[in-house]
């Protein structure tokens, strides 16, 4: 569970000082699927940079269990997210030397407990692609390669920046369904942030980001499968 407590994030430039986030209040549960929605300059993604680490914030406590993330060093931080996180971006960040397999790798040799990649490459039906390289595949298919690295050091939760935001809406769907089998089989904590109200349908948990502050929190007793939500 990570739970944020009055978290502010201040960022300076000169003698100008810019709010992201205004004291936040938040509680994400283990295994939840969750979905920050907003629009730009709402402060979704400095929420999600402060939670998962790669942001600091000024003011306020994030703790994972019982380890008080806003208290540790950077090198602590660094081993932290080695161990426990996974990050999906809007950008593939894929290798283009190295096959899909060996991109896949690179997310398994970051643990001592991976999952098995032949598994994955099943799940994100890339079986037929390991030995192709990024080059030779779509957007779709490269950001599937993306989905299995992260998966692949086996992490406790994985945050996904606005994964679909330069995919159309059929490869879209694809890496919703992906997320969601990962949310469901592997049981893994995912949190999203997109500006795309119609993904929120198919979260547990939705929060809703405008100006730097939580402006609604929606639990979804229903939630839609990744194929059947609106789109837009």
């Amino acid at each position: 569970m990570i739970r944020l407590e009055h978290v502010s994030k201040i960022y300076k430039t000169g003698d100008v000082e810019t709010t992201a986030l205004k004291n936040v209040d938040v509680t994400i549960q283990d295994g939840a699927f969750v979905v920050i929605l907003g629009p730009s300059g709402s402060g979704k993604s400095t929420l999600l940079n402060v939670i998962s680490g790669l942001d600091t914030v000024t003011s306020g406590t994030i703790t994972f269990d019982d380890i008080v993330l806003t208290d540790l060093t950077p090198e602590q931080m660094t081993a932290f997210r080695r161990d426990h996180l996974g990050f999906i971006f809007q950008q593939y960040n894929l290798l283009q030397n190295l096959t899909v397999y060996e991109n896949i790798q690179i997310g398994a040799d970051l643990t001592d407990d991976p999952l098995p990649i032949d598994e994955l490459l099943d799940q994100v039906g890339l079986k037929g692609a390991r030995d192709k390289y990024p080059y030779q595949l779509s957007g779709g298919e490269q950001q599937r390669v993306s989905v299995a690295r992260s998966l692949a050091k086996n992490p406790s939760i994985v945050f996904c920046d606005e994964p679909t935001g330069s995919l159309d809406e059929d490869n879209s769907k694809k890496v919703l369904e992906l997320l969601e089998r990962l949310n469901e089989k592997y049981r893994k904590t995912v949190v999203v942030i997109t500006h795309n109200t119609g993904i929120g349908a198919m979260a547990d948990d939705v929060i809703k980001m405008n100006s730097g502050r939580i402006v609604e929190l929606t639990h979804n007793p229903v939630k839609q499968a990744a194929h059947d939500i609106h789109w837009g």
